[in-house]
């Protein structure tokens, strides 16, 4: 347990760190968008180009994974909207579930988990990242906006959905990554020192970042919610998904599915982490509950430190040297 918290404690100490510097104004609110874009435009796609470079492409693009990963996203998102519907309108379930199956494998997952697992679970967490940007996203978006919309307006939104992902640099990045490792491709010197600072530079900022978003996601909330609208959204998110994922794989498994042992793990634990940050941004473009989203990231977030070290420990993952 301590080897796994030397890992855990950090990352989630630099989120609290971001949360503590936006709430007490050390960073000032309107440099929160910028942090951001730093973050998502230069950070991150250069980490995730490094990765995809360096991971051969059956590792990204694994369809067992792929399956896997999607089949359980998809009922923890018909199973959440089915359990909360009535209380919130169609709109607000379907952002909810997008929390519910949505890990914050972008910014946390790839990052913390290559530090616990080692390198080889990028190709894994990178799969999870492009089956849930452009499968769950788009699904959830088109069902947010299906209860005032007709069939044409639900697959109108689902196109729009699809044009946000694309215009997404991470996809972008990942692919350009994948293509130069099926090309044995290397970028020159120079620039290659560029993307190596720049993706050195994307695990702080965007654990720190992950905590100013959700400050400010607290502070624009529009309405207060009820424990019962989102703490039981946030246990799906860190309990049924991992649970789901863990099932799920293991029958693959018995099945004959070539799904190894260390990729269950990868995919259970990604499904540990807490909600995307992301999704309280779309839900407020969209019109949505903002407020009960931004409750469900929060508390997923702070409660996912215990859950998440506990999991690994559960599983005895053992900490990249």
């Amino acid at each position: 347990m301590s080897a796994v918290l030397a890992v855990t404690v950090p990352f989630f100490a630099l989120v609290l760190a971001g949360y503590l510097a936006a709430q007490r104004r050390v960073l000032p609110e309107a440099a929160i968008p910028g942090l951001n874009a730093f973050v998502l435009y230069f950070a991150l796609p250069a980490m995730l180009f490094r990765f995809g470079a360096e991971t051969p492409i059956l590792e990204l693009l694994n369809p067992v994974v792929l399956a896997v990963w999607l089949v359980c996203a998809l009922l923890v998102v018909f199973v959440t909207i089915a359990c909360t519907l009535g209380p919130v309108n169609l709109k607000d379930a379907a952002f909810g579930a997008l929390v519910a199956a949505f890990p914050n494998t972008g910014f946390m997952g790839v990052p913390l988990l290559v530090a616990l697992l080692g390198p080889a679970a990028a190709g894994p967490v990178i799969a999870i990242v492009l089956a849930d940007l452009f499968v769950t996203t788009s699904l959830c978006i088109a069902l947010a906006q299906a209860h005032d919309a007709s069939g044409g307006g639900t697959r109108a939104a689902a196109r729009r959905a699809l044009r946000g992902t694309l215009a997404n640099p991470l996809p972008w990045a990942i692919a350009a990554g994948a293509l130069f490792s099926v090309a044995g491709l290397a970028l020159p010197g120079p620039l290659a020192e560029v993307v190596r600072l720049l993706a050195d530079a994307a695990t702080p900022v965007a654990l720190f970042t992950i905590g100013a978003v959700l400050w400010r996601a607290g502070q624009h909330a529009h309405t207060r919610t009820p424990l019962a609208l989102y703490l039981p959204v946030a246990a799906v998110k860190l309990l049924l998904h991992p649970l789901l994922v863990f099932a799920v794989g293991a029958a693959a498994i018995q099945l004959g599915a070539p799904l190894s042992a260390f990729q269950l793990l990868v995919l259970t634990l990604a499904a540990a982490l807490p909600s995307a940050s992301n999704v309280s941004l779309l839900a407020e473009r969209y019109g949505a509950d903002n407020g009960r989203i931004a409750r469900i990231i929060l508390a997923s977030t702070a409660a996912a430190f215990v859950s998440f070290s506990l999991l690994a420990a559960l599983f005895g993952a053992t900490p990249a040297g």
